[in-house]
């Protein structure tokens, strides 16, 4: 299996020709697991490239990548999770490119806790083509579902053939999916043309963009862009007051796919390919035929043997009745809360009635055959 890739086939764990154990309470534990897997298994059948699944890597929080054109923060990203020239197919011919005129390597991350994907996109080319500034210029094209709602995402393409022209642009295009088209490099100009009626995405503090390259145009050589984009479930063009943010979460998936648009000579109004992850032209205007994309959780090196968290949430604020839940990491085999106010309770996951306003320093001790942790929250929990 090809780098940057990992086997979807644990996506259908279950085959439904297996013999199910005859005794009842084996029966209903059987179906039981079975209905909780397809229920929390996303559908993804709509994308390209059936049974192929790409890897985002998630960056602990302490080591998010800084925008500046240098790839070092990047180094602690495996392999594994590159994507290379070779996973690029121009469509519908299926030529592959040529490594010797143009080679690249494509790596994502994503960071808990922020709905951003970061992109790390590494080129070669023997002739990079950007001195005519209009849209004929070498360009990284990007395109993000962050929801999976799938289907057309440009005017051309919309379901309603009645709905034409300007009133459609912005009512629909780019919309509930974005395309970027990233110019590589972007002297004297904005960083990217996003194919949308919300270009407001594509400035701070939505996006951000920095390249590194030692080259003019007709030249060749070596070029770094690193940039980050926020998805979007909606996205309208009047700004970002009515927008809705992409939530990114671990071991979500969502639709992304990305081509390169090769131009060799100034005078040809065409590129040389457009090499495309879906191998699908269509990737452009139609979240169909983006490819799944996995939020991937902390790899285990980041994280310690055992480690104390825990978030809340006021249930009934008249009543003062909190639920707290535990968070923590590791194997963990007793708990203690001290909720301040005098209290305590071994539960897991305790919900909790406080007789007094007030604002309270809760305490989650925890123990586990790696060790002890404690994590405090000083005067979050606050009650009236």
């Amino acid at each position: 299996m090809g780098a940057g890739l990992v086997s979807a086939q644990f996506m259908h764990p279950v085959k439904t020709s297996r013999r199910l154990p005859r005794r009842p309470v084996q029966m209903a534990l059987r179906l039981a697991a079975l209905l909780t897997t397809v229920t929390l298994l996303p559908v993804v059948s709509a994308l390209e490239r059936p049974g192929v699944e790409f890897k985002i890597f998630q960056f602990p929080a302490d080591q998010i990548p800084r925008i500046d054109g240098d790839p070092a923060d990047w180094s602690i990203v495996p392999d594994s999770y590159a994507i290379g020239l070779d996973q690029l197919r121009e469509s519908p011919e299926g030529r592959r490119p040529d490594k010797k005129s143009l080679d690249v390597k494509v790596r994502l991350g994503w960071v808990k806790g922020l709905d951003r994907l970061f992109v790390l996109y590494e080129a070669s080319d023997d002739y990079w083509d950007f001195a005519d500034h209009s849209r004929h210029s070498d360009i990284f094209e990007l395109v993000v579902d962050g929801d999976l709602s799938g289907g057309p995402l440009v005017t051309s393409r919309h379901q309603n053939s009645a709905l034409v022209g300007p009133e459609a642009f912005f009512q629909f295009h780019g919309v509930h999916a974005q395309n970027y088209h990233i110019f590589t490099p972007a002297p004297e100009r904005d960083w990217a043309f996003v194919w949308g009626c919300q270009p407001w995405i594509k400035e701070l503090p939505w996006a951000n963009a920095a390249y590194r390259y030692d080259f003019k145009p007709g030249g060749s050589g070596p070029l770094v862009l690193e940039f980050w984009i926020t998805p979007f479930d909606y996205a309208p063009y009047d700004g970002p007051a009515r927008a809705v943010v992409s939530k990114l979460t671990e071991n979500k998936i969502i639709g992304l796919s990305f081509a390169v648009l090769d131009y060799d000579d100034s005078k040809d109004p065409n590129p040389q390919g457009f090499w495309n992850l879906s191998h699908n032209s269509a990737m452009a205007g139609n979240a169909d035929a983006l490819v799944a994309f996995r939020l991937m959780p902390l790899e285990a090196r980041f994280l310690k043997p055992i480690d104390a968290h825990w978030s809340f949430k006021v249930l009934d604020m008249d009543r003062r009745m909190v639920a707290f839940h535990d968070d923590s990491i590791g194997q963990v085999t007793a708990w203690r809360w001290d909720f301040g106010d005098g209290t305590a309770s071994t539960d897991q996951h305790p919900i909790h009635r406080y007789e007094k306003a007030g604002e309270y320093v809760v305490n989650l001790y925890i123990e586990g055959p790696s060790g002890k942790s404690r994590w405090t929250k000083v005067r979050d929990v606050v009650l009236r």
